[in-house]
């Protein structure tokens, strides 16, 4: 099943896609409701909405809103090494990996509050000048868990989304100068959508074992990178394994994979002929990121807001 939030102009409903039509649910019902009593229930509301939902509208007359719009928590992964060997080339000449990365995935927890839409404007994070795009899919929780194991964590994946990780790269210089984790260079917006695609429509998209989806991203049309899901270094099982170490996994928390390898604008900085993309996200840049059967998404960048100073210690 498709699960979609929208609006159609009398509230915010959540509801299924059946072709070109979407069938909601009664108001008040959200994913983030239904997740939280597990699987089961969504199933079964799933049935419901095909077999007596309470309204029906075509797709077209709706504005979809991100499926989740407040997770219990959401954790950005980095799974595609390559897509870190790409960014420490451009940052630093050097490709090289610190052996830390091949021991154990690496994350960090990102903020729920500013998730957005796959068809909202996206504003550029207060301050910067090198706001950037990345192109992920965020799986979601559908059954809790602590200390999973790697071959059968996969299991407590509801379903996948696309996931664009915006990120502000020269905040994210003074994140790692100042050396606990990612901070306002990743505070800004999170796009989650268009829909919550659940695993069993998935399924024909598997290969050995693996999602082997077909992912890109485009600015203004142009496409920046083409990639595929199953192309991660860690899994998203090995992922969940280590996340749930000595903690629990809310059923309805988001992960995301991390970068595709190509799928932002830092990698790209010294290689133009790899897209002809030579500049940072400006106001007026349409963002698209694309994924075999999880939908498209279509963003503008607008302006942010101006930044209030703060005092400078010392």
């Amino acid at each position: 099943m498709q699960w979609v939030t929208y609006d159609a102009g009398e509230g915010i409903r959540t509801g299924i896609i059946d072709g070109e039509s979407v069938r909601g649910l009664a108001p008040g019902t959200t994913l983030e409701g239904l997740l939280s009593r597990g699987v089961e229930t969504l199933h079964e509301a799933g049935a419901d909405a095909r077999r007596s939902p309470t309204e029906v509208r075509p797709l077209e007359d709706v504005k979809l809103l991100a499926p989740l719009r407040r997770p219990p928590s959401v954790r950005d992964a980095l799974c595609f090494l390559d897509h870190l060997r790409n960014c420490n080339r451009a940052l630093h000449r050097d490709p090289t990996l610190h052996p830390a990365w091949f021991q154990r995935p690496a994350f960090y927890f990102a903020n729920a509050d500013a998730i957005v839409g796959p068809y909202d404007d996206v504003p550029i994070a207060p301050g910067s000048g090198m706001f950037d795009l990345e192109l992920e899919v965020g799986a979601v929780i559908g059954r809790g868990g602590r200390d999973l194991h790697p071959d059968t964590a996969e299991e407590h994946i509801a379903g996948f989304t696309l996931y664009n990780d915006w990120s502000a790269r020269d905040h994210q210089q003074l994140d790692r100068a100042q050396g606990i984790g990612m901070g306002k260079s990743k505070d800004s917006a999170i796009t989650l959508g268009p829909a919550l695609v659940t695993v069993d429509e998935l399924e024909p998209y598997r290969r050995d074992g693996r999602l082997a989806l077909e992912l890109s991203a485009s600015v203004n049309g142009q496409e920046l990178t083409r990639g595929c899901l199953d192309q991660m270094d860690w899994t998203f099982g090995e992922v969940l394994a280590f996340l749930s170490r000595g903690t629990d996994l809310r059923p309805g928390s988001v992960v995301g994979s991390g970068t595709v390898p190509g799928g932002c604008l830092l990698e790209h900085v010294d290689t133009p002929d790899l897209a002809g993309f030579t500049r940072w996200l400006q106001p007026g840049d349409v963002v698209s990121l694309r994924g075999e059967g999880l939908g498209e998404t279509s963003q503008k960048v607008v302006a942010g807001q101006d930044v209030i100073p703060l005092r400078v210690l010392g």
